[in-house]
């Protein structure tokens, strides 16, 4: 019976009374009704089943309300009582009264009168059941939170003793010898599978015996776990027996393997046999994953450095790479003056193209540009600075000397063109584009600029600036040099004056040569 849902019992010999009371009454304001004809059946039902309240008539056959009030109290009997009386005299009320009865009624009553006695009367029942049932919660919660931190404090120092260990075989000797002492199991095993793969790497299984635990098994024989781990973390089951627990070893959502434990007695687990295998599963999750994970930095060391120069190489010069990956502490923001040759390379036309064009088809081609022309300037031991939409930047001279760098950057310039129209043989026409190209030498700062999470090792100055003004004046397919860059390389290449061009930012026009070959 729910707690807030009280037994009402009517003692009537009037079966208009005890309907009126039990169904418009009791019954729809959830009560739990009962009744008797008469009151020695009235009597005999309070004794046996000690209802919650009493609603009795004064006058009725084989015992009055008075009688039954007087056995109930030679009884001991503490249910409260709502007498129902047509009398309703002074002596009635001091007599009922003085036998213990709680209230009365005066014949005929309306519903809201009797509902409010019954209320009033029973607020002291429902009180004390409360209580009760709330000590009870109480008490159990207390012995609950005290047999959870016995718990704790165990599988703390089983925790604590498990992670401090970093030899494989050590720590998952371990782990089964804890699991085996907090679960009071017979016996244990641990399986280890491929994250990646699925499969078992390893298996430890230990019984207890009268000497302490000792390995029974340490194979990949182990079918049934396996079958569990594929069945995924949310749908692990207890399906090996009745006396095998399972569960998974898991760090997130990727399992690692399984912890299971048996008993030597027939019967099914509790829940919570099943919270304390978790526990310690958890616990010996992070601690073979982080085993796993120093084992594994160990081994990709090396190949981390391949992945690195790798990727680097694709844009800086090998030197830089090298630099890079021997001594990381002087790769530090700033820099320092020196000349250097930069190349600018511009797609022309591109941006009304891109307009034209679906992203795919935009995005595969820009790519194709691009690849031609980082090509082109590794090929001359370039350094590949950025690339800034359709634009590449590349400069020469830097990180390590090059007496020739202005004729690496203009051959580079030459050759990014041919690869374009190399390229251009298995493109269809509306996809052919040019680079207009200018080349210039100045004096820069070259270092590591950004900030100590993200730096990009480039060059700064007036003299960048100077050359990506001149690139923008090139026409597609064209290379356009300054003229104190076409003293340094006129013995190498076939130039042509174009004239004087007053640059962005400049103050005075200055002679402007086309490259139109190499010598």
């Amino acid at each position: 019976m729910a707690m807030n849902k009280l037994k009402v019992l009517v003692i009537d010999d009037s079966p208009q009374i005890r309907e009126f009371v039990t169904e418009y009454i009791l019954e729809p304001n959830g009560f739990e009704a009962d009744i008797a004809t008469n009151g020695a059946e009235g009597l005999e039902k309070v004794l046996a089943s000690a209802p919650d309240l009493v609603l009795m008539d004064y006058e009725m056959p084989k015992m009055t309300g008075i009688e039954v009030l007087r056995n109930l109290r030679a009884k001991g009997s503490k249910v409260p009582v709502i007498l129902m009386t047509s009398h309703g005299s002074e002596q009635v009320a001091i007599e009922v009264f003085r036998l213990g009865a709680k209230d009365y009624l005066i014949k005929p009553f309306a519903a809201q009168e009797m509902l409010e006695t019954i209320e009033d009367v029973l607020a002291v029942t429902r009180l004390r059941r409360e209580k009760e049932a709330l000590t009870q919660r109480i008490l159990q919660a207390n012995q609950q939170l005290e047999q959870h931190i016995r718990e704790l404090n165990t599988l703390y120092q089983v925790g604590k003793s498990i992670t401090a260990l970093m030899q494989p075989n050590k720590m998952l000797e371990r782990i089964v010898d804890a699991v085996l002492f907090v679960t009071q199991s017979q016996e244990c095993s641990l399986v280890l599978v491929d994250s990646q793969t699925g499969k078992v790497n390893g298996c430890l299984r230990k019984q207890r015996s009268a000497n302490g635990s000792q390995i029974v098994q340490s194979d990949h024989n182990v079918p049934a776990q396996l079958a569990l781990i594929e069945e995924g973390c949310e749908d692990i089951q207890r399906k090996l027996a009745e006396t095998i627990l399972s569960v998974p070893l898991q760090v997130g959502q990727q399992v690692i393997g399984t912890l299971s434990i048996s008993k030597q007695i027939t019967g099914q687990f509790t829940t919570h046999d099943d919270r304390l295998l978790r526990m310690l599963a958890d616990y010996a999750a992070i601690a073979i994953h982080n085993m796993q994970l120093m084992r594994q930095l160990h081994l990709t060391k090396e190949r981390e450095k391949q992945q690195i120069r790798g990727m680097f190489e694709r844009y800086v010069a090998p030197t830089v790479v090298e630099q890079i990956l021997a001594q990381p502490g002087k790769v530090e923001l700033g820099g320092t003056r020196q000349a250097v040759t930069v190349l600018f390379a511009d797609v022309r036309g591109f941006s009304s193209f891109s307009s034209q064009t679906s992203p795919e088809i935009l995005v595969e081609l820009l790519n194709q540009y691009m690849r031609v022309a980082a090509e082109a300037v590794l090929a001359q031991e370039g350094t590949l600075d950025k690339f800034m939409g359709d634009a590449v930047m590349a400069f020469f001279n830097a990180p390590l000397p090059q007496t020739d760098h202005p004729v690496r950057a203009v051959r580079a310039a030459w050759k990014l063109c041919r690869l374009v129209e190399r390229l251009h043989r298995n493109l269809p026409p509306e996809h052919r584009l040019y680079f207009g190209v200018g080349v210039g030498i100045g004096e820069a700062v070259v270092g590591n600029v950004g900030t100590a999470q993200m730096m990009n090792y480039t060059v700064i100055g007036d003299s960048v600036n100077k050359v990506k003004r001149l690139q923008e004046q090139a026409q597609g397919g064209q290379i356009l040099i300054s003229q104190e860059t076409y003293y340094l390389v006129q013995d190498c290449v076939k130039a042509q004056p174009i004239g004087s061009m007053r640059l962005k930012g400049q103050s005075q026009a200055e002679p402007v040569y086309e490259i139109v070959g190499l010598l």
